[in-house]
């Protein structure tokens, strides 16, 4: 029942995490991501599933060796869509880690928010291309399972039948940004104490050919072939676009009460969280990140923390010659002189953009480097931009005390989201 202050509002509670999970293209555990991480390890390679040979973009980041059947039942993985599979898969390993015991929960008090950018787009792809050289016998031949593999909500919908959750469930679409507003979104239900635990994160999984084609379109794409790992670039001078990519993160978010009754392991708290929208144009940011900006503030208003608090940026980086001018100039409006002391690192230099499950991905990358005191480089910076001309810490770890970090995402549509996380301190 939602507990409520002397005066009659209600309690806000503190969220802290307590386990997570992530499939990456360098990395298909935390340990592995991790070890990626600090070492300046590239998951990114030429398509190998599917054909790029007249595409003038090749370089994807594909999930390595990924089997769902080690995550769940053979024929419930066969009725998911492939980014559906990859959250489940995620949210499996943030509930072992959390060691939360569903049996002994309330799952009416425990929910799911996921963030995807696309659903099964991957799959709907494949299908249309299958039903238009079926001739006259295609329709009867659609799977009555095929619309509820790849409509959006299905990953969050599936974590929750998978694991019996049936407390708040919510799906995001915000494009790029909406796994950050996933565990933002998640943050606030935990905050006013309609849920006891929510599994929030994101789930990307839609590389395939007419994917590809279609982004290259749009020329948003790098079109490095010669050193696939070096494809992406953020912040470097010569980058020439994002790299897209498959995976997903998940973390399972708990009120501090709940959590301490429990006895569970808390590996960072979260403090604030805010979105923004740039009302500007489709696809293409405002030079001076406006909206980002925005966000930025609102999210540290909203944490209580000023600009001279925040010790680690985890930005959005994509390795576009816009996105990554337009957040070099939020940064530096939000935080003032203080910009250029900040350790800043682009997680997607290693595993390339994860599109609506970049933003989770990216916050786990932003714990971890919380929690062993290392701030993970930004890989292939190696022409300065004047137009980037903060602390990306190029190509090399360094050992860095982590307090308060801040995760950027920004998607198509202007969204904006970020959030702020804490070092927890039970005090």
């Amino acid at each position: 029942m939602t507990e409520m202050a002397r005066n009659g509002e209600r309690r806000e509670h503190r969220v802290v995490v307590t386990g997570m999970g992530v499939l990456a293209p360098n990395g298909n555990s935390l340990i592995e991501f991790w070890d990626s991480l600090i070492e300046g390890r590239s998951g990114l390679g030429l398509a190998s599933t599917f054909d790029v040979s007249d595409l003038p973009t090749k370089v994807v980041g594909e999930l390595k060796r990924f089997d769902a059947r080690n995550y769940m039942d053979f024929k419930e993985g066969k009725r998911m869509a492939r980014f559906s599979q990859v959250g489940v898969a995620a949210a499996r390993m943030a509930i072992d880690q959390s060691r939360l015991d569903l049996a002994t929960e309330d799952r009416t008090r425990i929910g799911c928010e996921v963030g995807t950018g696309i659903g099964g787009f991957k799959e709907i792809a494949e299908e249309i291309e299958a039903f238009t050289q079926r001739g006259q016998r295609g329709p009867e031949r659609i799977s009555p399972f095929f619309v509820p593999r790849v409509i959006p909500n299905m990953a969050s919908c599936q974590i929750a039948i998978q694991f019996g959750l049936e407390g708040p469930n919510n799906t995001d679409t915000t494009a790029c940004a909406a796994s950050t507003q996933a565990l933002g979104n998640a943050y606030r239900v935990l905050q006013r104490g309609d849920a006891d635990v929510m599994l929030a994160g994101g789930a990307e999984a839609n590389l395939c050919r007419f994917g590809m084609a279609s982004f290259a379109a749009m020329r948003v794409l790098s079109t490095q072939v010669e050193d696939p790992i070096k494809a992406s670039r953020p912040f470097d001078a010569q980058r020439d676009g994002f790299v897209p990519a498959e995976g997903a993160g998940m973390l399972v978010l708990e009120t501090l009460d709940h959590a301490r009754q429990r006895d569970a392991e808390i590996f960072a708290e979260i403090i604030g969280f805010a979105v923004t929208d740039d009302a500007f144009h489709i696809v293409m940011p405002e030079e001076d990140g406006d909206g980002p900006a925005r966000a930025m503030a609102k999210a540290l208003a909203d944490a209580h923390v000023g600009a001279g608090d925040v010790d680690y940026i985890n930005a959005h980086g994509t390795s576009t010659q816009l996105n990554d001018r337009s957040e070099t100039a939020a940064i530096k409006r939000v935080m003032g002189d203080r910009a250029r002391e900040i350790p800043i690192s682009s997680t997607k230099s290693m595993i390339g953009h994860l599109l609506g499950a970049a933003g989770a991905v990216e916050a786990i990358a932003s714990i971890l480097c919380m929690n062993h005191g290392i701030v993970h480089p930004t890989i292939n910076l190696e022409h300065p931009d004047p137009d980037c001309d903060l602390d990306y810490v190029p190509n090399a770890p360094r050992r860095h005390e982590i307090n308060v970090a801040m995760s950027n995402s920004f998607g198509f549509g202007g969204q904006n989201a970020c959030i702020v996380l804490r070092k927890f301190d039970p005090n």
